[in-house]
């Protein structure tokens, strides 16, 4: 009996990745939520300061288990960088979500795997296959027809995510490379100590006491966060990048109707239309990598 790999690259590899990422999706949705919920009392980068530094906390049993607390010198270089983009990325996040309604908010962040795809096939080696193209560009079609752009006054906000866009998926990328060595857990783990640290100075300089209700919140972000870490980490274990990238925009769909239903962010006809583009565009690449990886 042949035994079916689920390496990257694999029918069954791919599908799991793509299974990780949409998981992950619901995860930072939560996360969206919640950020929406605090508003824009607290400075992003203090915002962000603690977020991360509950993130550090949780993982902590994680640092304890750890063969080696500090990462080889080939792998250190890699980690430092990624919390250094990541840590630009997540303020300038924090600013755009309380901005900005969260459809829209989650709709720029879509430009997140455009920047993503073409740098696994620059910087990774990844294959740009036709059709991993293609769910890519519909994907960010949907999330075009969403925005409207040329019709809608763009924002600071908006701005702001859209500056995100590119030095997340510099993150992203090094988190791939990082799979190559490194477990799932000390990737996020290290992380979170990282960005916790390089975001420490500016959230002194605008620091104000939190409330409990605040406090009790970001634990929350954290705790949601931290998870989608892992699970994000695990899809770019399992599957190609390039595969992953599609399942990313199924993120729109549940912003929308967490916008909808909690917040009272009535969506547009248009919303729904870009939606079914996206659905449909991760829905396919799904399909056709489970049969088809190559």
């Amino acid at each position: 009996m042949t035994k079916v790999r689920n390496d990257p690259g694999t029918s069954l590899g791919n599908l799991r990745g793509t299974g990780w990422m949409i998981l992950t999706g619901f995860f930072f949705v939560g996360v969206t939520g919640l950020v929406r919920y605090l508003g824009t009392d607290m400075n992003p980068v203090q915002t962000a300061f603690i977020r991360y530094f509950f993130g550090f906390v949780l993982m902590i049993p994680v640092f304890l288990r750890l063969e080696k607390l500090r990462p080889s010198s080939k792998t250190l270089g890699l980690h430092v960088s990624r919390g250094l983009l990541h840590a630009i990325g997540v303020s300038l996040w924090f600013f755009a979500m309380a901005r900005i309604p969260i459809a829209e908010v989650t709709a720029l962040g879509f430009l997140s795997p455009i920047f993503t795809t073409i740098g696994a096939a620059l910087f990774l080696g990844e294959k740009l296959r036709i059709r991993r193209i293609g769910a890519v560009l519909i994907g960010f079609g949907g999330t075009l027809v969403i925005l409207r752009p040329g019709f809608e006054a763009i924002s600071i906000g908006s701005l702001a995510q859209v500056a995100a866009a590119p030095v997340f998926a510099g993150s992203f990328l090094i988190a791939k490379k990082l799979t190559e060595s490194e477990s799932s857990t000390s990737i996020v783990a290290y992380l979170s100590i990282i960005v916790t640290v390089v975001l420490l100075p500016p959230a002194l300089l605008s620091w104000r006491p939190p409330t409990f209700t605040e406090w009790s919140l970001l634990f929350c972000v954290a705790a949601l966060a931290t998870a989608g870490h892992v699970t994000l980490v695990k899809a770019f274990e399992s599957a190609e990048i390039t595969v992953t990238q599609p399942a990313q925009f199924l993120q729109l769909v549940w912003a929308t109707l967490l916008g909808l239903l909690v917040f009272g962010e009535q969506p547009i006809i248009w919303t729904w239309v870009g939606g079914a583009i996206i659905v449909g565009s991760a829905t396919y690449i799904a399909h056709r990598e489970s049969r088809n990886p190559n």
